[in-house]
């Protein structure tokens, strides 16, 4: 099991940046970054009428699914999937076995393009990824200094 990642204000906007760049170069509807537990970390595109929540919570759980049929044929993961649908097609990708990359798109782009720009999106999020997990590890024992007992009981007595 891997410990959780915590977010910092430079690689949020690097990722945001990633999937904005593969929204627009794969010409997709829309591009989620999502963790494993299901919770969307970034998005671009056409994502106002969407259900964000429930889509990053649905497809952690296909990926999960899918890594319970891995695991039966003696593979590690599957780390990609493609849905093809009458409107809307779902490309899913795992990166650096932490996130998972989103991409629906319809007749205004094609698999090819797409896999094509996720191959350069999945090395751009990986490098954020490996600072991001350096980060943690060196913060995580400075963050949870700054925690006292008086700031434990002031969170259940209030």
């Amino acid at each position: 099991m891997q410990n959780q990642l915590v977010m910092f204000e430079e690689e949020q906007v690097l990722i945001n940046a990633i999937c904005d760049a593969l929204y627009k170069d794969a010409n997709a509807k829309a591009v989620l970054c999502i963790d494993k537990n299901g919770q969307a970390i970034a998005s671009a595109g056409e994502v106002e009428s969407l259900d964000i929540t429930s889509l990053s919570s649905l497809t952690a759980g296909n990926v999960a699914a899918t890594g319970g049929i891995a695991s039966l044929l003696s593979e590690k993961e599957f780390a990609g999937q493609f849905h093809e649908g009458e409107n809307t097609n779902v490309h899913i990708s795992i990166i650096s076995s932490r996130v998972i990359l989103l991409v629906l798109f319809d007749g205004r782009s094609s698999l090819g393009l797409v896999r094509l720009r996720v191959k350069r999106a999945t090395k751009g999020l990986a490098e954020v990824l490996e600072v991001l997990e350096k980060k943690t590890a060196e913060n995580s024992n400075s963050i949870l200094a700054e925690i006292t007992d008086d700031d434990i009981d002031n969170l259940f007595n209030d």
